[in-house]
């Protein structure tokens, strides 16, 4: 790794900005399911709609519009249909494809437990390794992180995941593959 002063000092996220479609539904999932603290709202301009920002945690703000002329969700394009293993996930190009926030792993398991009670449909424990299927059946050292996913009320995957590990050269290993590289259909 390199000494080097890096062009730009990023110290995480300011905020990652999405579109939910009823901003009160989604105040009541991020603040009281998610217990995400509701930092600052925003009435638009000319009745354009709202920007509302949440305490991610870390420094980190997630953040929501709600147009009042937003076109319909499109699954499948725009973000995945459904969670990993429950169905399709693959989602366009530019779009985004889940949120994922890190959680403690002394807390993880109870976390996932507290959202099913909480009525949140939530996904299996994923162990990620570097095995072929990049899943674990058991826990080993080489499981890297652990997580699991879930919907918010608009269908926008989301991730409770926590690192098992730091990290060393030896993890980026892969080529970047391009755009030549890509299925043609």
């Amino acid at each position: 790794m390199s000494n080097e002063e890096p062009p730009f000092r990023v110290r995480g996220f300011n905020h990652v900005a999405l579109v939910c479609s009823d901003m009160r539904r989604t105040v009541e999932f991020y603040g009281g399911v998610l217990g995400m603290p509701l930092i600052k709202t925003i009435d638009l301009p000319d009745g354009m709609g709202q920007h509302f920002f949440f305490d991610a945690g870390g420094g980190n703000s997630l953040a929501f519009f709600w147009f009042p002329d937003s076109p319909a969700a499109a699954p499948g394009v725009a973000a995945p249909v459904t969670v990993p293993g429950f169905g399709e996930w693959i989602s366009a190009i530019g779009s985004l494809n889940h949120v994922a926030f890190d959680v403690p792993a002394d807390k993880f398991e109870e976390y996932r437990t507290r959202l099913k009670a909480r009525g949140v449909k939530v996904a299996p424990i994923v162990n990620h390794d570097d095995s072929e299927t990049q899943v674990a059946e058991h826990m080993h050292p080489g499981v890297y992180v652990r997580s699991f996913y879930f919907q918010d009320p608009d269908g926008i995957l989301l991730e409770f995941a926590c690192w098992l590990r730091e990290f060393t050269p030896e993890d980026v290993r892969h080529a970047p593959r391009t755009a030549a590289d890509r299925v043609r259909h």
